[in-house]
């Protein structure tokens, strides 16, 4: 019943996970319309994907402090609010301006979300089967992405089925909306949802509300609770700073007691984004039409992303309590510098030749006029490939016909390309991406729980900022050969320094790996 009951909770705070996944990756099938819709340059189309996960960062420093003060589950509610606002706003969008504001008010919710589900569902549910329940969350991120990437390849191919229910709709003229507009449904759902869930037991002791923290425990931990009652409020006695003063914490943070958690969340927040994983997720369709397989395929082989995705985070869900998080993280992080130096080598094979015999096969509204400065001529890379199409039609319409000429024009090894992105997201499933923040929950004490992982949050979302905002830069400038071996650098990097400093903190309650790590 207390497993039961932990999965209800933790399957409920966790759709705002589906929503961060939903949002994160939808975008990815939009890009290439909105460039045409707005005329978007390459640093313009990169701050539409990246500038959410600057206000994410923003919302990773407050979410915390804020959460002390209104508690875990009122400022989920917000969430939910700004979520909703956000998927409206931005598929009503007249102008580019107007989009990523949009986008960026969504990144609020992002960056809350993020801090906060894992940190609700550690602080509420039995250490036994903590990591499977915090994980759960990281599932409802994936399945997220893949109810994305699927929702994005359905609506492209009823809007060019030419049907008269598409053109009811006004998908022809309008899918991008539609892709953006979806989001509505499941955060009006979360909003409705929030209402069932419990206080955080440690923030009702927090505030002197024992009894009410209490019947929460033992709702979760039976009779069990009355013990981990005590620890509790030993440790939150430990500090007597008002954990309300955000000053106060953030000074906390940089005590000598704290620097190893501290250090190695800071380790944790920066490994799971500079690796890629995120300019993989928002540029996927952008990636897979650089293999050679076409617009249409690349919403497909998107799809795969997302199968993938939630597959391998079922496995780390299964593994995490059994063989424990210091395995999963390292075996991950190994792969994931494999696979990035697999995409690169595929990549850096590639030529693209454009030989009229390839020409008389594109579709027939590509202007063949523009193509006879590159008929025939070998380019080394994609990049030089690229920067010869947008030439000839500029950068808005080159998004458009691109797919199409680099599959035609390709000589590469599509499916080498596919197995290595697919074993990138795979390795990242099944580590950085759920055992990050299981461990983020776990770290960190009470009494500056909710203060530090808004600041690792914080730098973990900065760092994804960094990555998304010039990814599209990266492939235009240094190719994406060149761009796949500097996050295999950082993969390899990040393995390295987890070897050496990564704990294992299965099966303990929170006071327990608290006592390991900081007062020791």
């Amino acid at each position: 019943m207390n497993k039961k009951r932990s999965l209800f909770i933790a399957s409920i705070v966790s759709l705002g996970g589906f929503l961060f996944g939903f949002d994160a990756a939808v975008i990815s099938g939009v890009n290439n319309l909105i460039t045409t819709e707005f005329d978007l340059s390459s640093l313009q189309l990169g701050w539409v994907g990246s500038c959410v996960t600057l206000s994410s960062a923003i919302a990773m420093l407050i979410a915390g402090p804020l959460s002390n003060r209104w508690s875990r589950k009122r400022v989920l509610i917000l969430v939910a609010v700004l979520y909703t606002f956000s998927a409206m706003a931005s598929a009503m969008a007249v102008s580019y301006t107007m989009l990523w504001v949009a986008r960026f008010i969504g990144g609020f919710a992002f960056g809350a979300a993020l801090v906060l589900v894992p940190m609700y569902i550690a602080e509420t549910v039995p250490s036994h089967y903590r990591g499977r329940m915090v994980s759960v969350n990281q599932l409802a991120i994936v399945t997220g992405f893949s109810a994305a990437f699927f929702s994005n390849y359905f609506l492209n191919d009823l809007a060019q089925s030419a049907s008269a229910f598409a053109s009811y709709m006004g998908l022809d003229g309008n899918l991008w909306r539609w892709m953006l507009g979806l989001e509505i449904v499941p955060a009006l759902l979360y909003f409705i949802l929030l209402f069932l869930i419990p206080h955080s037991p440690r923030w009702l002791f927090s505030k002197g509300r024992e009894q009410e923290g209490l019947d929460v425990l033992r709702n979760f931990n039976g009779d069990k609770a009355e013990l981990i009652k005590e620890e509790i409020i030993q440790s939150l006695s430990q500090d007597k700073s008002n954990e309300n003063s955000t000053v106060v914490g953030i000074k906390n943070l940089f005590s000598k007691n704290y620097r190893f958690v501290i250090l190695l969340g800071v380790v944790l927040g920066v490994a799971q984004m500079a690796t890629g994983f995120n300019a993989v997720l928002f540029y996927a369709t952008n990636i897979f039409e650089r293999t050679g397989i076409g617009t249409d395929a690349a919403f497909a082989q998107s799809i795969w992303i997302g199968l993938i995705n939630v597959i391998f985070t079922l496995i780390a869900i299964f593994l995490i309590d059994r063989i424990g998080r210091r395995p999963l993280l390292l075996t991950g992080l190994f792969g994931m510098a494999f696979f990035l130096g697999l995409v690169a080598y595929g990549f850096n094979q590639a030529t693209y030749k454009l030989s009229p015999e390839k020409i008389s096969t594109l579709r027939g509204d590509i202007d063949r006029a523009k193509l006879s400065n590159l008929t025939d001529k070998i380019f080394d890379s994609a990049v030089e490939f690229t920067e010869a199409i947008n030439k000839e039609f500029g950068f808005a319409d080159g998004a458009l016909v691109k797919g199409d000429l680099i599959q035609a024009a390709g000589d590469l090894n599509a499916i080498l390309l596919l197995i290595g992105i697919l074993g990138v997201v795979a390795c990242f499933a099944f580590s950085l991406g759920p055992i990050m923040w299981v461990l983020l929950s776990e770290i960190f004490p009470n009494v500056i729980r909710a203060i530090a992982i808004s600041f690792v949050g914080g730098i973990n979302s900065l760092t994804s900022y960094l990555v998304v905002q010039f990814f599209p830069w990266q492939l235009e400038t240094f190719g994406a050969s060149m761009t796949f071996i500097i996050y295999m650098g950082f993969a390899l990097l990040a393995f390295l320094i987890l070897l050496k400093i990564l704990p294992e903190t299965k099966g303990r309650t929170l006071e327990e790996i608290e006592k390991q790590f900081v007062t020791a």
